[in-house]
């Protein structure tokens, strides 16, 4: 197909291949990837603009193969900026700022389904503005235990007057987070974290595990504490996942996971998602917005 370009926000972008299909299963092509992350901008820059984000493409769809790509690609149009991230044993590197609706097309144009963000911004990526945990179901658990164990957490961080967000992965597992907002480092969330984590495992022995060892992962959710280090990242809010549906790692209220902790399905696609937005606004904004200390701050 010959390339097309198009406007966005005053930039012009040159698209192509857009009736190429990249989730087989469901049809979705990489016209409707664009359009959905265009559509999903004004949502979703709050969480992803000011920090430099890894790009996981697929550039023959789902099914075909991938790549993290962290480096910022040189051939990147002018309104795509870069931030210095902790990049590799080599020193840092200049990570893509998708700071703009443009800048998302971009990504998507390029077949960059998910976006991975890290818990810091490109300003100042030795102070997390965000705690995460990362609950991934072992074989035998699923979204109803994740939910479960997501409630005790809840319970454990209420008790410090801590608010706790909740999202999807997009794909097995949920994902909690605490906005902070506020002056604290990569060794104290992750200890926090840890802690948290090692308190759950002590009272729910045969529910959660707090090492990442996989042997005792079976009927377990494993709560990834370790997420919080200086070089991870998480999935984006509102990032698609390259799974066989088009399923978005989406914002749900504690209710939602109430239900999904008494066996109701918990998973949405992209249309529902900007659906979920037109009715719900952004679940996930306190994320961007609320100043909170961890204990011992």
């Amino acid at each position: 197909m010959a390339d097309n370009s198009v406007e966005i926000d005053g930039h012009r972008l040159k698209v192509s291949n857009l009736a190429k299909v990249l989730y087989p299963t469901t049809g979705f092509t990489k016209a409707e990837v664009i359009d959905y992350y265009v559509r999903v901008a004004d949502a979703m820059l709050p969480h992803v603009a000011g920090r430099g984000v890894t790009l996981r493409r697929f550039p023959d769809g789902v099914d075909g193969t991938n790549f993290f790509e962290k480096r910022c690609p040189g051939h990147r149009p002018d309104f795509v900026d870069t931030y210095l991230g902790p990049g590799d044993r080599s020193g840092g590197i200049e990570y893509c700022a998708l700071d703009s609706r443009p800048a998302l097309a971009w990504a998507a144009n390029m077949a960059a389904l998910e976006i991975h963000a890290p818990m810091a911004l490109g300003a100042d990526i030795e102070s997390p503005q965000l705690c995460v945990f990362d609950l991934d179901p072992g074989p035998g658990a699923g979204m109803t235990e994740c939910a479960r164990v997501g409630l005790a957490i809840r319970d454990v961080l209420d008790g410090l007057g801590l608010e706790l967000l909740a999202k999807t992965s997009g794909s097995k597992g949920l994902q909690l987070y605490v906005p902070l907002n506020s002056p604290h480092t990569h060794d104290h969330t992750s200890s926090f974290a840890h802690a948290v984590a090692q308190v759950l495992e002590k009272h729910r022995p045969d529910e959660v595990t707090s090492t990442m060892a996989k042997k005792v992962r079976k009927n377990k959710v494993f709560i990834d504490w370790s997420q919080n280090s200086r070089h991870k990242t998480t999935i984006a809010v509102y990032s698609l996942r390259a799974r066989p549906e088009p399923t978005v790692s989406t914002p749900v209220t504690w209710d939602e996971v109430s239900d999904a902790a008494d066996e109701a399905a918990l998973s949405f696609t992209a249309p529902e998602v900007l659906a979920r937005i037109d009715r719900l606004g952004d679940l996930f904004a306190p994320a961007a917005s609320l100043e909170q200390a961890l204990p011992g701050s």
